[in-house]
């Protein structure tokens, strides 16, 4: 666990020589202490992607004065960036429905301090789970979602945005919430929504894949962690895990371990992701664990 405070450089730019030692000399030239570096170039797209950890108080200037003294550096590599501090946690809201395997893992990772974010909300379709979340001292926010009524959704959904905005969400969590997310909110908060899919993706997309595995037979199930875009169940994954099974098991006995395969990678994917440790590339991740 990272304990001094961190400033956090991740960019991507076209390919090209010199990259790293323009950025390493800018960082160096002003007495910056670099404690983690990451590289990858992806020889498809010829798109180079860095991550570099600071010491915050290695550098004569907070993120205000950095950003004002690399945008030149950046603007000649044609870079995308962005800078992160470590004092500042990331803000998590966290949807479910029924189920609280994941958020119950969530949870207690947060309150052990081995997750380090605020989490201000959490957001049901049900009333379920309210005692447990209120235990923990977090609001829960219940917005019905009445599943023969595309008025009333639509309209939960936006009470959704309005309650992220409200918290200053950082990233929202679907911690098995059971509901598809409209387009336009896919949109808006591009990269910043992650789910937790109960299957080894591609396969088995949809509903009840623990069922379409027990048909087709298969020998491995898995879950996924991913980035939520329009197209169901196929944004960038961030995290993946399987688990072998055979014949002598049930759809039941399927579930069972797959809960346990959920939770980990969701908390995986999501410590990832706050850690600044993932870059998209097209439809794919690089992760710089």
């Amino acid at each position: 666990m990272t304990t001094t405070r961190r400033y956090t450089l991740t960019t991507s730019c076209p390919d090209r020589s010199g990259i790293i030692a323009a950025v390493s000399g800018f960082i160096a030239q002003r007495k910056g202490w670099i404690v983690e570096a990451s590289y990858h170039t992806d020889l498809e797209t010829q798109r180079f992607f860095m991550r570099q950890e600071i010491l915050a108080d290695s550098l004569p200037f907070d993120l205000t004065g950095f950003h004002a003294q690399f945008s030149g550096l950046a603007d000649e590599f044609d870079m995308d960036w962005r800078i992160s501090d470590s004092a500042r946690k990331k803000h998590i809201v966290i949807l479910v429905s029924k189920q609280d395997h994941c958020l119950n893992d969530l949870l207690h990772r947060w309150r052990s301090g081995e997750l380090q974010v605020d989490i201000p909300c959490v957001i049901s379709n049900h009333e379920d789970l309210r005692g447990f979340v209120e235990w923990h001292g977090i609001p829960f926010h219940y917005i019905a979602m009445p599943n023969n009524n595309e008025q009333a959704k639509a309209a939960a959904f936006e009470k959704i945005a309005r309650l992220f905005e409200q918290h200053q969400g950082d990233t929202l969590v679907l911690a098995r919430f059971m509901q598809i997310m409209p387009p336009y909110l896919c949109q808006r908060y591009l990269g910043r929504i992650i789910n937790i899919h109960h299957s080894f993706l591609p396969s088995f997309v949809g509903a009840k894949p623990y069922h379409q595995a027990y048909q087709r037979g298969v020998k491995l199930i898995g879950a996924t962690c991913h980035y939520v875009t329009e197209d169901l169940d196929a944004g960038p994954i961030i995290e993946q895990d399987t688990v072998r099974i055979d014949h002598g098991d049930s759809v039941d006995d399927m579930v069972r371990y797959g809960r346990d395969i959920e939770k980990t990678v969701l908390a995986r994917g999501l410590r990832y992701h706050v850690e600044d440790r993932v870059l998209v590339c097209g439809n794919k991740t690089i992760v710089f664990r």
